[in-house]
């Protein structure tokens, strides 16, 4: 199936611009999700009830390899997103990597009211700000059935959570990311109980290089509520992002993009934080522009077969020596998650 949660108004023939409350929907796997027409409106409660139906068909962890585990994962878009064009881009990753029996799982769009306009960056950051106490409240929701079936696996192994939690941001998509995990963070007390999400996929992150730079202190830093509820965190990047290199101008905070630059080496990092410099996957002939999405586009890189086995936990240093990291290009250890 196809699964969204937004806060944007609802129109007659999509989603605008402007925030409402947060709606649930889905629609069948054979439904244009670019249609507004393709999805029905769920109760909050018929959304999850469906969602936990289908995770209860997945294998159970009991017999299957981790790396084989299906997943639940979240796709956060980026700014200048319309609500067709995030429709367009979960419509891709879902069907690069959430279809057919070889599929991931199920992927669910946290869609947030973006201006679909590239004059409207700034006010998108502000957009982005505020959907993130919406984001914060689906996370806090999951932190909790999470523990509900830590608790039943304790009593029975077989009552254990069939799904892993997955999340994949693009672009401003990772300071909603960023903004909901800090708040989820607080709200839960800081807790080191379970881990909220197992693999985040940061792709062309609109962040601080130095998000992490709080490293395995824990006090207030940018990028605690990332690091502390995430099992393994791995941000995409490439020098060739001009998108990246205007948004940097346009803010002059002094700190370069994650999506552009990197990790801030300079800085302490968390052992669960690493980056891949994606250059060389991106077509040669792809313009500087149109780099800030080609992850995401199969005929402009080849970053989803990278994608598909981060999301299935495979270890940094095989992924290395299996050549589908360019190790030249990679900038931190390369020892075991």
């Amino acid at each position: 199936m196809y699964w969204l949660i937004t806060n944007r108004n609802i129109e007659a023939n999509g989603f605008g611009t402007t925030f409402a409350d947060v709606t649930y929907w889905t629609a069948p796997a054979d439904a244009d999700p670019k249609q507004k027409a393709s999805w029905s409106q769920e109760t909050k409660d018929s959304f999850r009830a469906k969602l936990v139906a289908v995770a209860d068909t997945f294998p159970p962890p009991t017999t299957t390899q981790p790396a084989d585990q299906k997943h639940i994962t979240f796709l956060v878009h980026g700014y200048n997103n319309s609500w067709s064009d995030a429709m367009g881009l979960y419509q891709r990753v879902a069907t690069s990597m959430y279809s057919g029996a070889n599929g991931l799982g199920e992927c669910i769009s946290f869609d947030w009211p973006s201006k679909g306009d590239l004059m409207g960056y700034l006010p998108d950051r502000s957009q982005a700000r505020q959907s993130a106490e919406d984001f914060a409240d689906v996370l806090s929701d999951l932190y909790d059935w999470l523990l509900i079936k830590e608790n039943a696996a304790a009593k029975d192994v077989n009552n254990a959570c069939k799904a892993k939690t997955s999340l994949i941001a693009h672009s401003m998509g990772n300071y909603v990311f960023q903004c909901a995990m800090n708040y989820t963070w607080t709200k839960k007390n800081r807790p080191l109980l379970v881990s909220l999400v197992h693999e985040a996929l940061m792709v062309a992150a609109d962040v601080d290089n130095d998000l992490f730079r709080s490293g395995e202190v824990v006090e207030s830093g940018d990028g605690e509520g990332i690091a502390n509820l995430t099992y393994r965190i791995t941000a995409l990047y490439s020098g060739r992002d001009a998108v990246l290199g205007v948004s940097s101008g346009l803010k002059h905070f002094g700190k370069r993009r994650l999506g552009r630059s990197g990790l801030d080496q300079t800085t302490a990092l968390p052992d669960n934080v690493w980056d891949i410099d994606c250059t060389n996957l991106i077509h040669p002939d792809v313009s500087g522009i149109s780099v800030h999405g080609s992850y995401f586009f199969p005929d402009e890189s080849d970053c989803y077969p990278l994608m598909r086995e981060l999301l299935r936990g495979i270890d940094r240093s095989v992924l290395i020596a299996k050549g589908m990291v360019p190790s030249a290009l990679s900038k931190t250890q390369t020892v075991g998650s």
